[in-house]
């Protein structure tokens, strides 16, 4: 689609790149799940939380940030979201985990807006390979 005027994801608000990553991923980790095949359909948005959670898209950021994932610009943009003011914070989570994962969705969002699909689905795969790895060591 051509949208016009043109976007500048760089002058974007990070709530806004938050709300478009958000989408994306949520659509890869849809994806994944189908493709696995090992989950009942009543059953998929049940397990789709396990992916999309404020608390594991944190801890997700946290294991990227300790292997060192992300680039200088990439940090900027992580920055922005986890400053970025929202109105409102989820009931079932803490303010910290709520900025980190808005963090996370945000630099989804910016490489989604940029056009850099292949970075993007880099990290998207990996926050989905860090997920499955935690599942299976907690015996689910």
């Amino acid at each position: 689609m051509d949208y016009s005027p043109p976007l500048d994801p760089k002058q974007l608000n990070a709530l806004a790149l938050a709300y478009m990553g958000d989408g994306v991923y949520e659509q890869y980790v849809r994806h994944h799940l189908l493709v696995t095949g090992t989950i009942r359909p009543n059953a998929l948005q049940r397990e789709a939380i396990r992916y999309v959670s404020a608390k594991a898209q944190a801890s997700v950021l946290h294991k990227m940030f300790a292997e060192e994932l992300f680039s200088e610009e990439e940090m900027a943009i992580i920055r922005r979201g986890r400053n970025a003011k929202s109105g409102s914070i989820p009931k079932n989570t803490d303010v910290a985990t709520y900025r980190y994962s808005t963090a996370f969705e945000a630099v989804i969002g910016y490489l989604y807006l940029t056009e850099n699909k292949e970075r993007m689905e880099q990290i998207i795969l990996k926050a989905i390979s860090m997920i499955v790895e935690e599942q299976k060591g907690a015996g689910q």
